[in-house]
């Protein structure tokens, strides 16, 4: 099989993303063995947050899987996973109140979710067109398609950017509205705190990931562009 110098800059991006991933769960699991004192689970508590934000049109439900929670802007439905729904774990709770953060978000008009939303489109077409184009590009030896297609990978890079202050934004919030509402204290604050953290490294880890492939897909567009 062909080696190309360049898939090093994947590999790193891939030991990256997977070592994020495996401190998020390290950090969920080790949370989750603890309970709130006061025994509250996190579907309560994303209500109770919710009510005290003056949001009254966000459902709540329950969505299968293991950390796959969100909050879905255009359905205004707040969706917590079987690893949270019903759990009154620091971790659990930690979850909901991010994903609340996201509601609190769209309700207020945060201007950087409002950003991310607008560019989704945009983003998606980069994540299917990008390499096709620059694979078709270099095959046929045309500059101007492989560099079409490493331009429209960079919007995939800057939806990620976007997506960095929203996610961080959404987590303070929740650090916020669990101390102010004494939902949490002291040690179950913290323990939320490094859940959150943990879960935000993955999308820095996603950042790093993305900005390594583009600088690899600009490599290889260059030598082919030499080669021509």
């Amino acid at each position: 099989m062909y080696w190309d110098s360049t898939y090093y800059l994947v590999l790193i991006g891939a030991v990256i993303c997977m070592a994020a991933s495996w401190n998020v769960s390290r950090t969920f699991n080790k949370f989750s063995r603890t309970p709130n004192a006061r025994r509250l689970t996190a579907e309560d508590v994303a209500a109770t947050i919710l009510r005290l934000s003056g949001i009254s049109d966000v459902r709540i439900e329950r969505i299968k899987g293991n950390l796959t929670d969100h909050y879905s802007p255009n359905e205004k439905v707040l969706r917590l996973s079987d690893s949270v729904y019903g759990q009154t774990s620091v971790a659990a709770l930690g979850v909901a109140a991010h994903e609340c953060g996201h509601a609190i978000q769209h309700h207020t008009s945060y201007a950087p979710l409002k950003l991310r939303s607008a560019s989704v489109p945009v983003a998606n077409i980069g994540s299917k067109l990008s390499l096709p184009l620059i694979l078709i590009g270099i095959l046929l030896g045309s500059t101007g398609l492989a560099q079409l297609g490493v331009f429209l990978f960079s919007f995939v890079v800057l939806f990620q950017l976007i997506t960095l202050p929203v996610e961080f934004n959404a987590s303070r919030r929740a650090m916020v509205i669990l101390r102010d509402a004494n939902i949490l204290y002291g040690e179950e604050l913290s323990g939320a705190k490094k859940v959150l953290s943990a879960a935000a490294l993955t999308y820095v880890a996603a950042v790093a990931s993305s900005i390594l492939q583009l600088l690899r897909l600009l490599l290889l567009t260059q030598r082919s562009n030499r080669r021509n």
